[in-house]
């Protein structure tokens, strides 16, 4: 008789749980999908200022190679022997 009421208990407890697990873990799935989401905005709303429209140049002098033109180019390499 124990046994029997035993199984019936566990059944009931398993698809009580198996139906609010049904319901409950969408919803916090939902929750967590709608959070990140958020951050992701606020993220890149704070890393992309919008342009002003104006054209920045930055000075660069001309890189002036320490090998002359007439040497050509020079490659690395390791004898295999």
């Amino acid at each position: 008789m124990g046994l029997i009421r035993f199984l019936i208990i566990a059944i009931c407890s398993l698809y009580i749980i198996r139906s609010l697990v049904r319901i409950l873990l969408p919803m916090l799935f939902n929750s967590v999908i709608n959070k990140t989401q958020q951050q992701a905005r606020q993220q890149q709303n704070y890393q992309q200022p919008k342009p002003d429209g104006r054209v920045r140049v930055d000075y660069k002098p001309d890189a002036k190679s320490s090998v002359p033109d007439s040497e050509g180019e020079f490659v690395d390499y390791e004898e295999i022997k």
